[in-house]
């Protein structure tokens, strides 16, 4: 059987990779939980595993810390995940980050990050990638985060160079205040990304940061007048938007489920979503399947572990 990993890649993900130890008892709080279940995490890990899972060739670009558990994510990305692991460097001053979710409410999980003084995902520096790779990959994705510290944040300027705004440069609005000082620093950094993208993908509230919006219709609006291919935007239990330059705008139903961990979800998504693109289907459809696939993830209590496979988007999409 051939591996994804032997096609050219189609998927590069930049940013934050972390050890994921997630709550095993549910609706408790911190202090009551007994037992973690350990797997690997963050935006941009997420949506690799996710696209891979449905068989693609993917790779991260990022840094883990030179120890154990950088030992164990690397292995669990390449065993059990299939994703590549080529542009993944090792920092030799700090450690892997772990990240502890607690599942007190379900549909709002609270995770505390271990990035002490910072993640070594913020430390990747443009020599650790070749140029030609940034410009070929069919979908550069990369997430807010990546510009909340140096030099992660020249890096991705570095990126966005190279790759001149060719399509499917797609930036994840995905908002985590623990990595700013502030809201405005962040809406700051965005201004300076937000012309050299082609698509950017985020809730109400990301909007709010990126382009001073909540409402979806005007957020979508106000992302495209900064020349953008297309704008998603998510909206909770109301389905998601997706709006293009091109005049298509469509609000996608939401697809219903208990929600047992909202974690990943968002990434769930993206990776669905990332599938769409490659297999040639209109934004609409993309959305559909990323809505399927959050909704599969959120109904159960891991991220990547959990991610769905092709037949179970599919049984709902047909």
């Amino acid at each position: 059987m051939t591996s994804p990993l032997d096609r050219p890649l189609e998927l590069l993900t930049v940013g934050r990779i972390s050890v994921d130890l997630y709550a095993e008892q549910i609706g408790v709080r911190l202090e009551e939980v007994q037992t973690f279940r350990k797997s690997i995490g963050g935006t941009a890990t997420n949506v690799a595993v996710a696209a891979s899972r449905l068989g693609h060739h993917t790779a991260i670009f990022t840094r883990l810390g030179n120890d154990p558990m950088g030992g164990y994510v690397r292995h669990a990305l390449e065993q059990t995940f299939g994703v590549d692991t080529s542009w993944i460097q090792s920092d030799p001053a700090l450690r892997t980050p772990l990240a502890f979710a607690t599942m007190e409410d379900p549909g709002e999980p609270e995770i505390i990050f271990y990035r002490e003084p910072k993640g070594p995902d913020m430390n990747i520096e443009a020599s650790d990638i070749d140029a030609q790779v940034v410009r070929d990959v069919p979908i550069l994705w990369f997430p807010t985060s990546c510009l909340s510290a140096e030099p992660s944040r020249s890096t991705i300027h570095q990126l966005l160079a190279w790759r001149e705004r060719r399509t499917h440069t797609i930036l994840d609005l995905d908002w985590r205040a623990q990595f700013w000082r502030d809201p405005a620093d962040a809406s700051a950094e965005l201004a300076q990304v937000l012309p050299h993208v082609t698509m950017a993908i985020g809730n109400r509230t990301e909007c709010q940061i990126a382009v001073g919006e909540s409402d979806p219709h005007r957020a979508a609006d106000a992302l495209l007048a900064l020349g953008l291919e297309a704008a998603v935007v998510k909206m909770g239990g109301d389905g998601v938007l997706v709006a293009t330059a091109g005049g298509v705008r469509e609000q996608i139903a939401p697809y219903p489920v208990d929600v047992v961990c909202g974690l990943g979800a968002g990434d769930a998504f993206g990776g669905a979503f990332c599938h769409g693109l490659l297999s040639g289907w209109d934004l609409p459809r993309c959305a559909r399947a990323g809505n399927i696939a959050g909704a599969l993830v959120a109904a159960r209590l891991m991220c990547a572990d959990d991610m769905p496979y092709l037949e179970e988007i599919n049984a709902v999409l047909s």
